[in-house]
């Protein structure tokens, strides 16, 4: 029974952290309390993706020495610490950056850490469905913390002060989800990955390759979801129908990451990679022409969600098919840096090209782009580099 408690632990820390993708619910109200361009907010967005990405590495490499809940407990301080900053910052983007973006991105990549690598070690006949599941709940956050969000600021409670809500309720429920991880017992306490020199990460051209392949899809859904209701009501879309896109996208990624990650269990990531990275770019495609309209813009916000949240289980699943699961926590974080530089760059650009054109259409079609030729590339030169 102890696999299941560590399990359902681990859906709760993403569910909590996980909330960051419904981080385009607070732009409207940055933007009109404290007079923050478009631009400006997605720093702060890009600022906790990167952090997020940087600290999953040193995550990674702490568990191989730590116990998971040292790592966890401390991804729930980190996190706390940081939104209750955040609430305290009158608004000034370098005290957000300071809290959100650093503090609370930090806790993110602790608390994934764990989430993601030790139910695995539970489960490892089921390496994809786990994986799924685990960061299922890391897809749905957006749900959760959307609504919450929405419903204290219809009571007229300002921004800053649903920060401080945030950082007291989410990291009493992370801090007490990271005290049930631990290990199974027949993993070695001194040996629970085998470690990798970064000089040997530096020369392993499989990983560079995923991690190039990863960025192509991270870029392309991470540009949308960091600025998604401005999307909806740029293009004309109600403000129910606009808020209503997070949750959806945010269901669409946590089944996405269950959906796809079943897939690669049957066919392998010859086939499911590829396949995810061109359904990701046919929708966005779908989004630049349809987002005006409120029903059709819901239905392919869903879609995205499907598409981007391939890209958090197959990697790492391919990874354990070709290193092995005792090796994942150790070089996944690597390869996962890549949605980190996408996470700066994905949603500064459209926030810097919507504030220059009063468009998201360019971005969008864009991303798509840049999305199909990732499929390009792994498709050309997967069986030249991956070696299996």
């Amino acid at each position: 029974m102890r696999k299941y408690f560590v399990l359902i632990a681990s859906i709760f820390i993403m569910l909590c952290l996980g909330g960051i993708y419904g981080f385009s619910i607070f732009i409207p109200s940055l933007k009109a309390e404290y007079g923050l361009s478009t631009a400006q907010t997605q720093i702060i967005f890009g600022f906790t993706v990167a952090t997020f990405a940087i600290s999953l590495v040193i995550a990674g490499r702490l568990l191989q020495r730590l116990s998971p809940r040292i790592v966890g407990c401390t991804g729930a301080l980190l996190f706390g610490s940081g939104y209750l900053l955040a609430s305290f910052s009158v608004g000034k983007l370098s005290l957000l950056v300071a809290g959100i973006g650093v503090l609370s991105g930090a806790g993110i990549g602790f608390g994934y850490a764990c989430s993601l690598t030790i139910p695995v070690k539970w489960f490892p006949r089921f390496k994809g469905l786990i994986t799924g599941l685990s960061v299922a709940g890391f897809g749905g956050g957006a749900i959760v913390l959307s609504w919450l969000v929405r419903s204290l600021l219809e009571k007229g409670l300002e921004v800053l002060f649903v920060f401080r809500v945030i950082a007291i309720s989410y990291g009493i429920v992370v801090f007490f989800s990271a005290l049930i991880m631990s290990l199974p017992s027949k993993v070695n306490v001194d040996d629970r990955n085998s470690y990798f020199p970064v000089i040997a990460l530096i020369k392993e051209r499989t990983l560079w390759f995923l991690f190039i392949v990863m960025f192509t899809g991270t870029f392309s859904g991470i540009l949308v979801i960091g600025n998604l209701k401005p999307i909806g009501l740029s293009y004309g879309a109600s403000e129910f129908y606009a808020t209503l896109s997070i949750s959806l996208l945010a269901v669409g990624n946590s089944l996405g990451r269950v959906i796809w990650g079943k897939i690669a269990d049957k066919v392998g990531g010859s086939r499911s990679i590829p396949s995810a990275l061109l359904f990701l770019s046919v929708s966005l495609i779908l989004l630049s022409f349809f987002a005006g309209k409120n029903v059709f813009f819901s239905i392919i916000t869903f879609l995205v969600g499907i598409g981007f949240g391939a890209n958090f289980v197959l990697y790492a699943t391919e990874i354990s098919n070709i290193y092995g699961v005792d090796n994942l926590g150790g070089l996944y974080p690597f390869v996962h840096l890549s949605y980190g530089i996408a996470g700066v760059i994905g949603p500064t650009v459209a926030g810097w090209l919507f504030d220059l054109t009063n468009s998201y259409k360019i971005s969008i079609l864009s991303a798509a782009i840049v999305s199909a030729c990732g499929a390009a590339i792994y498709m050309m030169l997967r069986r030249k580099v991956i070696r299996v």
